[in-house]
């Protein structure tokens, strides 16, 4: 930690704060009014002022939009599944994910064909066992075919079709999906006849590709465009009803225990060998006279890139229920330390952009020395997640379960929170005159206006005269936290820097 950020993390709690409880609302729109004049002798874009001018619409409907088409790629190791998936990946230009680590541990990729966007599902990140390999290809392809609504499937055209192939063929035409099928390495016009051969697969006609140079890739995309959903039916678009809850944490640590003590039955395979929960189980819950969706995910066994058949799919499982909740409950069991696999779920999370609570379960088995090393575990471990609400919970017995609802109802109000852009705007000024940024080589950046330009969750954007250090940011969001709550929600605080127009 630097000097600066020392200072920020002891600077005691300003009196600005009764400053801007006294202020009225015409004060605020007054000096929004100012500041966004001033911005005028700035160089803005088109998307700047999108932003400034949008209006965050008050909307009680809680609404999930409508969810990508999936596309699965399926098909027997080394036939040039990867190198399909970058084929099409790469002709996706103005597609960027900002969040680190995504492309790298998750085998779900946002794609974009003729102005058709869609989800691609790689399912190349897995080795089968070689005593069992048509066991472990059939696997793999059921799994992907339940949780696609259209399949490219890959087949070696210079090998031909072999058993495992068959095999997956069956499976293709039970699921009642589109399929493609992609006769793949077929480099030159000279090799096409090795394409026609599988017709005798029964799945219509195979489009010759070379994923490895790029050759036919553009009809098959277009083909597959044509059967493709525009909404998928995997995940379909929801209105209203009660808030959804993803259950998420490592195998065993007692999801399902929990699920089965909310419903009342034994809703969820309960058992003490680890992972025994392969499928997400959406069951609506009465907790504390509130209605709830909980969906109880497979438990994550490691990173998702070396995870291997079922458990591979679990976890997409379990990213697929993070984008269809509107919260997360990870919950951790309080008689193992909190692991790095406990760390990375809770990370997942976050990176999913969720409300989040922190559910500690099992705490009628642990002893008074147990707690003491918990706690600084937390407060080694958990220290970036600080904001979460916390619940002791025992779901095996029940206790204390329904302290999860004010939890959630916290997270989700903050995740739900805006704050008006005059009020905002004060907070950033009275803020920045109590604690100014830093002096760097000379020159001290301003910021010049802010606006909440999201929720679910809260996003803010900086209009800046220069970068502002990553700590100073974090000296934002901690005082954001501080007034006006956002327990149990992630907060993102971006920065446009922008010059001074220049005068002509």
């Amino acid at each position: 930690m630097t000097k600066d950020e020392e200072f920020f993390a002891d600077a005691a709690q300003p009196e600005f704060i009764e400053r801007l409880q006294s202020m009225s609302t015409d004060e605020e729109e007054a000096r929004v009014r100012t500041l966004r004049s001033g911005l005028d002798d700035y160089d803005l874009d088109e998307e700047d002022y999108e932003v400034i001018e949008s209006e965050l619409l008050e909307d009680d409907t809680h609404r999930f939009l409508p969810a990508l088409p999936v596309l699965a790629i399926v098909g027997r190791p080394n036939v040039g599944k990867s190198a399909l998936v970058n084929r099409i990946l790469g002709r996706r230009e103005a597609v960027v994910e900002d969040k680190p680590g995504v492309t790298r541990d998750r085998v779900s990729y946002k794609a974009e064909w003729n102005e058709r966007k869609f989800t691609l599902v790689d399912t190349g990140g897995w080795e089968p066992d070689a005593r069992g390999i048509d066991r472990s290809v059939a696997l793999q392809a059921e799994i992907a075919i339940e949780l696609s609504d259209a399949v490219l499937f890959v087949v070696d055209a210079m090998v031909g079709a072999t058993g495992s192939d068959e095999r997956v063929v069956k499976l293709l035409r039970k699921s009642g999906k589109p399929v493609i099928l992609i006769a793949n390495k077929i480099d030159d016009v000279r090799q096409e006849p090795e394409a026609a051969n599988l017709w005798s697969l029964g799945l219509g006609e195979p489009y010759p590709v070379s994923a490895l140079h790029g050759r036919g890739v553009a009809d098959m995309l277009d083909a597959a465009m044509k059967v493709l959903p525009k909404v998928s039916a995997v995940a379909k678009e929801e209105f209203g009803g009660p808030r959804r809850v993803a259950l998420i944490g490592r195998p065993n640590v007692g999801k399902s225990s929990l699920l089965n003590k909310a419903v009342g039955s034994e809703r969820a395979v309960v058992n003490d060998l680890a992972g025994t929960t392969r499928d997400p189980i959406d069951e609506q819950v009465e907790l504390a006279g509130k209605i709830w969706r909980f969906v109880d995910t497979a438990g994550i066994r490691r990173r998702l890139h070396l995870a291997q058949g079922a458990d591979f799919y679990a976890s997409l499982r379990t990213a697929a229920a993070l984008e269809r909740a509107e919260v997360a409950v990870v919950l951790f069991d309080v008689t193992q330390p909190i692991s790095e696999a406990d760390i990375r779920i809770v990370d997942m999370a976050l990176e999913s952009g969720r409300a989040l609570v922190l559910a500690f379960n099992k705490w009628d088995e642990i002893d008074d020395d147990r707690r003491r090393y918990l706690e600084r575990e937390i407060e080694q471990d958990l220290a970036h997640v600080d904001w979460a609400p916390r619940v002791n919970i025992s779901a095996k017995t029940g206790r204390h379960v329904e302290k999860l609802v004010p939890a959630l109802e916290v997270a989700l109000d903050s995740w739900d929170q805006r704050i008006p852009t005059g009020k905002l705007n004060a907070f950033i000024q009275e803020l920045a005159m109590e604690t100014p940024h830093p002096v760097r080589g000379g020159k001290q950046p301003r910021i010049l206006f802010a606006t909440q330009a999201g929720s679910r969750p809260p996003k803010f954007v900086l209009f800046t005269t220069g970068f502002l250090e990553p700590g100073y940011r974090r000296f934002i969001t901690r005082r954001l936290r501080e007034t006006y709550g956002f327990e149990g929600s992630p907060i993102e605080v971006g920065m446009r820097v922008r010059e001074k127009r220049k005068r002509s």
